[in-house]
């Protein structure tokens, strides 16, 4: 169901795909058309703008503010590249993916509030949460030690990759507000993107670490 290949980025990164740039450059370069094009497509569209268009906009632009200008900040990988082409890829992905989104919603759609967009912003918070919790977990296990750690505690309990599920909750809360194939489309395509990433991850854990907790799932508790 999912591809074997493993993106070389992080710790699986490779310089055999070629030319490699600055790990926190190139998540900057990676996240900068999201954080930019669906807000302006829908500031500078004739659509009236209503408090749900406002809401979904400022959580859009709220999440990858973080993931463009502070997580790349606070990356403890100063030594680490990763691939130009990967960079390339996700800069046009998120170009189109932000273009999609922000275009159904400025021309398509017609947003309003409903029980959905209750329900929907309960689960990308609560994504959002685990998240940046577990991101911080992770970071803080390279602050003092540039040796690859076992995380303990809160999800790593139960998944090795708790900061892809939360960002999978995120985009999934955020396609229940939506209610529209823009948002279905990227909630899934987080889905496909991070569940291999996870598995890939889960096995390298397993294989490095050989104490490491064998009742511990990838990225979907108690799952897979």
């Amino acid at each position: 169901m999912f591809s074997n290949t493993v993106a070389p980025y992080g710790r699986h990164s490779s310089s055999k795909w070629g030319l490699m740039i600055d790990n926190r450059w190139g998540w900057f370069w990676m996240e900068l058309p999201a954080l930019l094009v669906m807000p302006v497509i829908i500031l500078t569209s004739p659509i009236e703008i209503n408090n749900t268009i406002l809401l979904v906009t400022f959580l859009w632009a709220f999440h990858y503010f973080y993931r463009t200008i502070l997580f790349p900040i606070k990356l403890k990988t100063k030594d680490k590249k990763m691939p130009v082409i990967i960079v390339l890829s996700a800069f046009v992905f998120n170009l189109f993916n932000g273009f999609f989104v922000g275009y159904e919603i400025a021309y398509i759609s017609k947003l309003d509030f409903g029980i959905n967009t209750i329900i929907g912003l309960i689960i990308f918070l609560c994504g959002m949460y685990i998240n940046r919790s577990s991101d911080n977990k992770l970071i803080s296990l390279r602050k003092n030690n540039k040796e690859y750690q076992i995380p303990k505690g809160a999800m790593f309990k139960y998944i090795s990759c708790p900061n892809h599920f939360g960002e999978i909750v995120e985009w999934t809360g955020f396609a229940v507000i939506l209610f529209n194939l823009g948002g279905l489309s990227f909630a899934l395509w987080t889905a496909f993107n991070l569940i291999p990433r996870s598995l890939n991850h889960h096995n390298w854990y397993k294989n490095y670490f050989k104490d490491y907790p064998d009742d511990r799932k990838a990225v979907i508790p108690f799952i897979f």
